[in-house]
């Protein structure tokens, strides 16, 4: 099947098959390595992109439903070269220890502050409760994600209400 994609900002055009989950397009096709595979169920949440927006588990995502779409993976989360601030504040506070679920809770923190100029830190959990931290750093996730909290340049794509 022909699949087209817009990853990151970049059109791609890719022959593969319809059934192919979005995650090993990312990685193996487009070798965009960020993107983990946790469980292969959409249950860890490791896998998390943005598809036309909206967190996704790329690992349960066949790339036929991406087809036409927009994907951002946390590579592109960064801005001429600059980290964003999510990614500043993870080092800040110390959140990584193994560091393989950071990316889908970078993701799905990064969905929750385009939507909300002001959660709190119940907003917070809630919307990274369906990423697991096998090392246990929830506390040192939910700060880094309140530091930024009201920082614009946490919203470079901001919806407006």
């Amino acid at each position: 099947m022909a699949v087209s994609l817009t990853v990151n900002g970049r059109e791609r055009m890719l022959d593969i098959d319809s059934d192919t989950p979005l995650l090993w397009v990312i990685r193996d096709e487009l070798g965009l390595k960020g993107t983990k595979f946790g469980c292969g169920m959409g249950l860890c949440g490791a896998c998390t992109v943005h598809l036309n927006g909206h967190p996704v588990r790329s690992c349960s995502t066949p790339v036929e439903l991406a087809d036409g779409g927009d994907v951002k993976t946390i590579e592109g989360l960064s801005q001429d070269g600059n980290l964003h601030p999510l990614q500043k504040a993870w080092v800040e506070h110390g959140v990584p220890q193994c560091g393989y679920c950071q990316s889908g809770q970078i993701m799905s923190a990064a969905h929750l502050l385009q939507h909300n100029d002001a959660p709190s830190r119940d907003d917070i959990v809630a919307a990274l409760s369906g990423n697991l931290c096998r090392c246990g750093t929830y506390s040192r996730i939910v700060a880094a994600v309140e530091s930024v909290v009201g920082d614009d340049a946490a919203r470079p794509d901001r919806e407006e209400a």
